[in-house]
């Protein structure tokens, strides 16, 4: 049976014990089901299970990152008999440290990740990594403890630097939660013929065709691109793409696209070129699922662009 995995994300004091001692009070959502709370850090803030709606839920801490270790988590639900998970997880922590030792019946269902408005900004500066490794996996982003007034434009981007998908809501220091409406217009036309990607709107548009494949189906997009080839790739296959920051030097990586070209030994690797291609949706095995693959209609030759590493900025 699959166990559904609730995450709480986000640095020490921002809100997320007080938001899940909330939900646990709810019937709506802790009607009877039982559950397994997995408590990563410790603030002031304390749970008072007697105020959940009902006795099912175990309470476990985990102190050390070490701790996280499949089999022990496993056990803790067969002892419990737990039927599903929630874990507020310490923002100083990796999210991939989380998933690399989920036990495989461990489904995530949701994430949700909160931020003092008042230190997030702070964080942002100092932490850039670990927030960017919070924000790139979260589906509900919630700004807490903001003020009437407060200017959220510059939350807003922050947030859709890392992700286009995720729901992002402001909640004010009188309770009132208003969902962001700021619309994103993407910087190149999509509807166009011909859709142009200039040298700055690379890594949104690779975050945007591996987020939404499907709009893209059929498209013809035209942009510069640093090819990489192997003997190892399918016949006639490249790779196009970029190196792409997402937050700071140490994360950055060659984000490159499957290319199929008619005469792909006329690529040279490293080398840089104007593509022109239709972009189609299909498996390939160097993805190892679906993905966007591009038919290449035209390489031509190209410098090297003024900045050669990608940005979301």
């Amino acid at each position: 049976m699959a166990i559904p995995v609730y995450l709480f994300t986000g640095f020490l004091e921002s809100g997320k014990t007080t938001f899940i001692q909330d939900t646990l009070e709810d019937k709506r959502f802790n009607s009877g089901e039982r559950t397994l709370l997995l408590v990563c850090e410790e603030g002031e803030e304390e749970y008072e299970p007697l105020k959940f709606s009902g006795k099912n839920v175990c309470i476990h801490t985990i102190d050390s990152v070490d701790e996280l270790d499949e089999n022990k988590l496993q056990e803790m639900v067969k002892s419990f008999k737990a039927e599903r998970v929630l874990v507020e997880y310490n923002g100083m922590w990796l999210i991939q440290n989380f998933y690399d030792n989920m036990p495989e019946d461990w489904v995530p269902y949701q994430n949700m990740l909160f931020f003092d408005t008042n230190t997030f900004l702070s964080y942002n500066a100092n932490m850039r990594s670990l927030v960017v490794d919070k924000l790139s996996d979260c589906d509900v982003c919630v700004f807490n403890r903001i003020e009437k007034g407060f200017d959220t434009m510059e939350l807003h981007k922050i947030v859709r630097a890392s992700s286009r998908r995720t729901n992002i809501l402001y909640e004010y220091a009188d309770g009132t939660l208003v969902p962001d409406e700021i619309e994103d217009p993407l910087p190149f036309d999509i509807n166009a013929p011909v859709i142009n990607i200039e040298d700055r709107d690379f890594a949104l548009f690779y975050r945007d065709l591996t987020e939404e494949m499907k709009k893209y189906k059929g498209k013809t997009v035209r942009f510069k691109a640093l090819a990489a080839t192997d003997p190892k790739f399918p016949d006639k296959t490249c790779a196009l793409g970029r190196h792409i920051m997402t937050c700071c030097a140490d994360d950055i990586q060659y984000c490159g696209l499957v290319s199929k070209v008619k005469d792909v030994g006329m690529v040279q690797n490293a080398s840089w070129y104007i593509v022109t291609a239709e972009v189609d949706i299909r498996f390939s095995r160097l993805y190892g699922k679906k993905g966007p693959v591009f038919n290449v209609k035209s390489l031509v030759d190209a410098e090297p662009p003024e900045e050669q590493i990608a940005t979301f900025y």
